[in-house]
């Protein structure tokens, strides 16, 4: 198979987890029209986020180990499959609680086969320029708020919110089933006989690894990162919309995010790559708190634009980093389980963001205690990240042939 090929496998990736994460975040353009439709409380749909980021957090953990043991390919394929059934499912459901059991456990469980195990698949295709290569993958998420939700936003409009959601799982099907067949695992693997959890070519354990201060270090930075930026992110809209922004203008605030992560990416994956991912992903942690705390002070469009290019590269440019640690910490062998146990981590601390963002609305009326609660938490997870220990220098050198 040619080497060229990998870069198959870094567009594939980046389709899915657009269309994957995109169609689960898609649910903050849905919440108020489904809420002036049924009924239902705003803390009530946002728990289905919450159920999302939950379920999505332990599927992350059991697909990824999936994807180490199987292949990607299989893994992606049945992840395909279930988020246009559980879109379908969702956009029929009569309840709010059938909405959160298919909305909130369906979605989160279909989207955690994408991000984990491509990032893993991605990894292993590259021994060079890794950072760029896994930051293309996941800038598939920041050009989802740039087509999913103004083609959620554009088919409410036209079809009401059940038939948009319902395009949006047949939409997912075209669209998924055909990339997931184009994955393969590379040819050749390595393993990085450097490091200590994977000396002389033999597995790592994985209860030595997950004891490791270099894996306690990687989850608890991503937990707090991602309890920091979800919420806010979630409620984004809404937020704007109080603020006097017409609905459709609100939207493209969330898409200005998406662009602007997908810059993020880029840059911050281009960084790394050239004076390491420790310095990087502290000064992105504290741009993204900084920027937290500034949306206390925005009421405009203009002022919403210009927030939201530092917001979005700030935390998309950091989240991609936390897969190139993974791999160099722990090595090739095991890094669907490693990355899918530290996004699990980081799953289970984004998902209290939408609900307590809902919570705080339904309170108070605002969200200025989301934004000030956010940033401190972005602060702590930049001061965790300045614990993480020196990367061992590492010797990559050939260990096995793979099936594809």
């Amino acid at each position: 198979m040619s080497v060229s090929y990998r870069w198959v496998i870094v567009a594939a990736g980046a389709l899915m987890t657009c269309v994957a994460l995109g169609a689960m975040f898609s649910l903050a353009i849905f919440q108020e029209p489904i809420a002036t439709a049924t009924g239902w409380s705003h803390v009530g749909i946002a728990s289905a986020m919450t159920l999302n980021f939950i379920v999505m957090g332990f599927g992350g953990f059991f697909w990824g180990a999936a994807s180490d043991r199987f292949g990607p390919r299989v893994v992606v394929l049945i992840g395909s499959v279930l988020l246009g059934l559980a879109l379908v499912l969702a956009s029929r459901a009569e309840t709010l609680l059938q909405f959160q059991l298919t909305y909130g456990i369906l979605v989160g469980l279909a989207a955690s086969t994408f991000f984990a195990p491509m990032i893993a698949a991605t990894t292993a295709w590259f021994d060079e320029n890794r950072g760029l290569a896994v930051s293309l993958v996941s800038a598939g998420m920041g050009v989802a708020p740039m087509t999913i939700s103004p083609f959620a936003r554009w088919l409410i409009s036209a079809y009401e919110w059940r038939p948009a959601m319902l395009i949006i799982g047949v939409a997912a099907w075209v669209l998924l089933v055909p990339a997931a067949l184009l994955v393969r695992r590379p040819p050749v693997e390595t393993v990085d006989s450097g490091t200590e959890f994977a000396a002389d070519g033999a597995r790592p354990q994985l209860s030595k690894v997950f004891r490791s201060p270099q894996f306690i270090v990687l989850g608890l930075t991503f937990a707090a990162c991602c309890a920091a930026h979800s919420g806010p992110i979630f409620h984004m809209v809404n937020y704007a919309t109080i603020c006097g922004v017409a609905p459709m203008a609100a939207v493209s605030i969330y898409s200005v995010e998406g662009l602007a992560g997908l810059g993020g990416r880029l840059l911050y994956g281009s960084l790394a790559d050239r004076i390491g991912v420790k310095p990087v992903l502290v000064a992105g942690l504290l741009v993204q708190a900084a920027a937290l705390a500034t949306y206390l002070l925005v009421s405009r469009l203009g002022e919403f634009y210009a927030l939201a290019i530092v917001f979005g590269s700030a935390y998309g440019g950091v989240m991609p980093l936390y897969a190139v640690l993974a791999r160099e910490y722990f090595g090739p062998r095991i890094i669907g389980t490693v990355f899918g146990a530290a996004t699990m981590l980081s799953s289970l601390g984004m998902a209290f963001g939408p609900l307590i963002g809902g919570w705080i609305f339904d309170t108070f009326a605002n969200y200025s205690w989301l934004f000030i609660g956010s940033a401190m938490v972005g602060l702590g997870a930049a001061a965790i990240a300045l614990a993480f220990p020196p990367l061992a220098r590492q010797k990559p050198q050939p260990a096995f042939g793979m099936a594809p």
